[in-house]
């Protein structure tokens, strides 16, 4: 059919988001080993726009639209980089935890750093 499967926005929505914690100076894998943060995923949602095809280049859009001490938002827009159409926008909800799954508060250097950006309107272009 030359369009792209449905289930690769959700794996483009994973790479919007560790590149928006790179850019926020956040090193995921070191988020989870030096300081038992981890983010699972507990709600993911998907509203597909346009098509994209085979070979089309793409821009995700990534900011973080909610932030509590133990929660997360993240919000996503996908566009075709040679038209700006946009493909889709999904959401995805995160629970901060640790290892063992235990629910935890956001550590502050993080956490600070991610308000600051939500008050900014920032967001990433991967």
């Amino acid at each position: 059919m030359g369009v792209v499967y449905h289930a690769n926005y959700f794996i483009w929505f994973e790479i919007g988001r560790v590149e928006l914690l790179r850019q926020l100076g956040f090193d995921y894998k070191e988020m989870e080993l030096a300081d038992d943060c981890h983010l699972p995923v507990v709600e993911a949602q998907c509203r597909y726009r346009a098509s994209a095809r085979y070979d089309d280049e793409i821009v995700i859009e990534t900011r973080v639209t909610g932030m509590r001490s133990f929660m997360m938002k993240f919000g996503y827009r996908v566009l075709r980089e040679a038209d700006s159409l946009l493909l889709a926008e999904g959401e995805t909800v995160h629970v901060v935890c640790d290892r063992t799954m235990t629910k935890k508060a956001m550590p502050a250097k993080y956490g600070d750093a991610i308000r600051a950006s939500m008050q900014a309107g920032g967001e990433t272009l991967s």
